[in-house]
């Protein structure tokens, strides 16, 4: 893949290069970029290759593999190099993996690195070393065109069925390349005609799902495939969840409700409680300085759902100062909830509810925000006294605010399990389904394991 930390025969750009964590992402200046994959190699290690996925701004794929090439991309065993101004009209994305040749788990060639650098003056730009265990093909990471310019972003995610996972998850058919290929050759499109999408295994259609509006449901059914793919890759394709949605509405967040994007989260949520909960019913809150319980959101009420619901207005510091009492169709008024930032309260009165409402699964929190983050003592002494809960908190940034703590629990010691997530995205709305679930569910299924060797649930 192409990289900058192992920099050509004779450069010293490695020491410069940019260590980037989990979901970080970097500005590219450079036009070329060579991404390396550094990986161990002797005996008991796998023969690991490299290989490259464009995809266009609807998703379409065209994988290149070991030795292969198209406009602007080469394939070679060790780095994938590009030329970002010659790809293919209309490629956005470009995935940047590796792959075991025997399908065994890349977690047996400790000391993966992904190694970006400018391809033309062999400056080092970034290195990310991506922990892998069963996967047998993991995106190491990810080139991206945002407004314009591009982008990379460590994303560390893999496919326990290797390339046939990550074929179901970006809708095409692998297939294998000849031996050798054919002297400059024709751009090689990896390509098959995608099946009209249905209900996969453990996805049929309830009949509040029957009753949406034809988009809407269309949607919501390629959704919760989606859904059951991530879980299956993490080998929890038989696991239920209790699903809580809590979304800020804190003045900053104005832009997100009014573009819809706020509106788009919230049906793509409803197909994660969808798969995961057995009624498929989703509890609800919102916050700013005040946190409110929204009404329980249903598949067959989404589209009211969310004219009710999913907006951020009524916050203005001038006009009407008087609070509304409780309104007959469930809605909150917003100037109760107020502007600010106050996360530790809505998080203290999810932890509330789950204590006084026990259920059966676990309970997975999808909290959204854009930031902001300044409570921070307060929000670690509730996310800390929760380890012991049934609870996992996944929490997703919408941008660049500052996130606080959130950005750094993971890495905080003194807990039994790890009990917090937290990845963010510069535009969600960019963000294609199946990384989107990817990265929501990836953390959830381990949790589940640790907590019921720790006792926490059942």
């Amino acid at each position: 893949m192409v990289g900058a930390g192992c920099p050509r025969s004779g450069q010293t750009g490695e020491v410069t290069a940019t260590p980037l964590a989990k979901g970080a992402n970097l500005p590219i200046a450079a036009t070329a970029v060579r991404a390396e994959l550094a990986r161990p190699t002797g005996p008991g290690t796998p023969a690991v290759r490299t290989a490259a996925l464009l995809l266009g701004a609807d998703g379409g794929p065209r994988l290149l593999r070991e030795r292969e090439r198209a406009p602007g991309v080469v394939v070679g065993p060790d780095a994938t190099e590009l030329d970002l101004d010659a790809l293919p009209p209309g490629v956005q994305r470009v995935l940047l993996l590796a792959l075991t040749a025997d399908g065994s788990g890349l977690g047996a060639a400790p000391g993966l690195s992904l190694l970006l650098g400018d391809a033309r003056t062999g400056a080092a730009l970034a290195r990310f070393d991506p922990a892998a265990g069963a996967e047998s093909a993991l995106v190491c990471g990810e080139l991206y065109r945002r407004d314009g310019r591009w982008k990379f972003r460590a994303v560390g995610q893999g496919w326990t069925d290797g390339l046939a996972g990550l074929a179901v998850a970006h809708g095409f058919t692998p297939v294998e390349p000849a031996p050798e290929p054919e002297p400059e050759p024709e751009p090689v499109v990896e390509t098959a005609p995608a099946p009209e999408p249905g209900p996969a295994v453990g996805t049929a259609e309830s009949a509040e799902e029957r009753a949406l509006p034809v988009d809407m449901r269309k949607r919501l059914t390629l959704r919760k495939q989606q859904v059951a793919v991530s879980l299956r890759k993490h080998g929890a394709q038989q696991l239920t969840a209790r699903v809580i949605l809590v979304l800020d509405a804190s003045g900053s967040m104005s832009t997100l409700y009014h573009r819809g994007v706020v509106a788009d989260v919230v049906e793509r949520m409803a197909a994660v409680a969808a798969q995961l909960d057995d009624d498929g019913t989703m509890q609800a809150w919102t916050f700013a300085t005040q946190p409110a319980r929204l009404p329980d959101l249903r598949l067959a009420g989404l589209p009211e759902w969310l004219r009710l619901h999913v907006r951020v207005g009524e916050m203005s510091l001038f006009g009407r100062r008087r609070i509304r009492p409780p309104m007959p169709d469930g809605r909150v008024d917003m100037k109760a909830v107020g502007i600010q930032n106050e996360e530790q309260k809505v998080i203290a009165q999810v932890r509330d509810h789950v204590r006084e409402n026990p259920a059966d699964a676990p309970t997975l929190v999808l909290f959204f925000s854009d930031g902001g983050v300044y409570r921070n003592a307060e929000i670690e002494r509730e996310l800390r006294a929760a380890v012991e809960e049934p609870v996992f908190w996944q929490f997703v940034g919408l941008g660049h605010g500052d996130y606080g703590v959130l950005e750094h629990f993971g890495s905080l010691p003194g807990r039994r399990v790890d009990n917090v997530g937290f990845f963010a995205v510069d535009d969600i709305s960019t963000l294609p389904d199946p990384e989107l679930y990817d990265r929501l569910l990836s953390e959830f299924p381990r949790w589940v394991a640790a907590a019921r060797r720790a006792g926490i649930v059942g």
